[in-house]
């Protein structure tokens, strides 16, 4: 298989749905392979808290192997950096920069002065090694109280941020919050982490990895439940979460089949003149009728909608 050169991934990126994202720690290169090769949206290779501090180094040195191998432009390749704050980012960063990185999680981002630091650093970096100016996206992790309350400044600190992830972990440690489905903390949280996506320009936000492994309907439950809030997907921390995430942010034939007897018959209404309906036991208007639009829009093309513009 051809391997995947300079700038061929540029199109891709921004253009695919993200709503299974599968962490593999960068040094395991069994799991980070496995990682590469699935169905996931997008592959992470961990080098911040899956990898001991000891380990860092030679972490480095596998993960910048792997994105020179990469053969598949599927799923999106992503590496997690340590945070800003710490040592490690510098030498994270220039071991891994290159053709075939797509874009770089931020753990622990808690303003958007990071975001502009860590920017201005892959300019350099793309300049330096002829990638292309702006192709290696940035997604900032949302952890603790302090990046909650900077989420839309942290949002809109470059043309970089795809969208913001949120780290249900570190927040509720941070925040002394239980985490537990349905928590009303949490949730409060998630949809303020929406409503900075979404005034800052940026795509949908990505949940949090759910750590039991055992229990699908739990993990099922709250899937459905980041998608209800506005979530585009989900972080995973095994293969076998792949589908039950994935299944969580796909539209169900039943959806489908709701959103095309809403066009259409706003269709057919419309060319009479008419501007709501009803269809079924639903009142339909322009509202309802757009949100089905880009239902069907989305399943038919496997392509998540652009983000809005960015404001300035």
């Amino acid at each position: 298989m051809t391997k995947v050169g300079p700038g061929q991934f540029t199109g891709l990126l921004r253009s695919q749905p993200l709503r299974a994202l599968l962490f593999a720690p960068a040094n395991h290169e069994r799991h980070a392979l496995k990682a590469l090769a699935s169905e996931a949206d997008a592959a992470i290779l961990d080098l911040e808290d899956s990898v001991a501090t000891t380990s860092k180094p030679e972490a480095r040195r596998a993960a910048a192997e792997l994105l020179r191998n990469r053969t598949s432009q599927r799923p999106l390749a992503f590496v997690r950096i340590n945070s800003m704050a710490t040592e490690h980012a510098y030498p994270d960063l220039t071991s891994v920069v290159g053709a075939g990185l797509d874009g770089v999680l931020l753990p622990k981002t808690e303003s958007a002065e990071e975001v502009v630091i860590l920017s201005w650093l892959l300019d350099q970096m793309e300049l330096e090694r002829d990638l292309g100016r702006g192709r290696i996206q940035i997604l900032p992790i949302v952890e603790t109280a302090a990046g909650l309350a900077a989420a839309r400044e942290i949002a809109a600190a470059s043309p970089r941020v795809w969208t913001l992830n949120f780290g249900a972990a570190d927040f509720s440690l941070d925040t002394g919050m239980r985490r537990s489905l349905g928590n009303p903390g949490l949730s409060v949280a998630k949809t303020q982490l929406v409503l900075a996506c979404r005034l800052a320009g940026a795509a949908r936000p990505i949940d949090s990895a759910r750590l039991d492994l055992a229990d699908d309907e739990a993990l099922r439950a709250e899937a459905h439940e980041a998608c209800e809030l506005g979530f585009q997907g989900k972080a995973c921390i095994h293969p076998r979460q792949l589908p039950v995430v994935l299944g969580a942010f796909r539209p169900t034939g039943a959806d489908l089949e709701r959103a095309r007897r809403i066009v259409e018959s706003f269709a057919r209404t419309s060319s009479e003149g008419g501007g709501s309906l009803v269809v079924g036991p639903e009142f339909v208007d322009q509202p309802v009728v757009e949100a089905a639009r880009r239902l069907l829009d989305s399943d038919n093309s496997d392509l998540q909608s652009p983000a809005p513009p960015r404001p300035g």
